[in-house]
């Protein structure tokens, strides 16, 4: 997969790209990223990329040209634009797998300042993405949250394949909470059935853990359809001990 970077940063990306799940995947030849700063096509001595705001107001307003000539020099590699602001859907899981998928290369714009001149959101965007209802400095950060998220879904990144299936929010819930040697630390043990051996009954017990959890923590996820799931959970639930809970690390009480 391809990934263009639109930032007046490039440096940014610097440390980051060159570490862990990302940093091994470009080794693989099975992501490559292109910088490009928008400063090499601005046309004035100071190589000026922003300016005032038409109608006065705090801050200043990256200017439409020299965006519009940075992904313009992609030519057909541009792919699909996307332009990380507060004003766009939502990026989740679902738009990583999307994105993840597409056939055609990905750029992301990173806006600074007070934002983008909207003419070139219009005329140069495919859409808008917003990984959070919080501010940034600018769209450097969110950025590598995408192409964090995005680069795990590529077939043959990580060394197990059902390693992103696993994770929290890929099939909708949180993920059952995860243990190591040694089976005991900080006064609690391991729960027991994951010292079985049984897959089924392993099974079971990662997939109640995993409904309670998200009720109790991001009860926004469950669906209707979750309902009778949740009720045999809760049957399960309560028969655990209150060390069991405690283990788990679930506060609160499931009636």
């Amino acid at each position: 997969m391809r990934v263009n970077l639109i930032t007046i940063f490039p440096e940014f990306f610097d440390s980051p790209l060159s570490v862990g799940v990302i940093s091994g995947a470009i080794k693989k030849e099975l992501l490559f990223i292109h910088k490009v700063t928008p400063r090499a096509f601005a046309e004035d001595f100071h190589r000026t990329v922003d300016d005032r705001p038409f109608g006065g107001g705090d801050g200043m307003v990256m200017k439409t040209e020299p965006l519009r000539r940075a992904v313009e020099s992609l030519g057909e590699g541009r792919g699909h634009v996307v332009v990380l602001s507060p004003s766009g859907r939502v990026f989740n899981t679902a738009v990583a797998r999307e994105y993840a998928l597409m056939e055609k290369p990905l750029t992301l714009i990173c806006g600074r300042y007070s934002g983008i001149d909207q003419r070139f959101i219009e005329s140069h965007a495919d859409e808008e993405l917003s990984v959070g209802d919080y501010i940034l400095s600018g769209g450097e950060p969110a950025a590598l949250s995408v192409i964090d998220s995005v680069t795990r879904l590529l077939p043959g990144v990580l060394g197990n394949a059902d390693s992103p299936e696993k994770d929290s929010f890929y099939q909708q819930y949180l993920e059952c909470p995860v243990f190591t040697r040694p089976r005991q630390a900080l006064g609690l043990g391991v729960p027991e059935v994951l010292l079985c051996g049984d897959p089924q009954k392993i099974g079971e017990f990662q997939k109640n853990v995993s409904l309670l959890r998200t009720l109790l923590k991001r009860p926004d996820l469950l669906r209707e359809s979750d309902i009778s799931a949740l009720e045999e959970a809760k049957r399960w639930w309560r028969a655990l001990s209150k060390l069991q809970k405690k283990t788990l690390g679930l506060s609160g009480i499931i009636e």
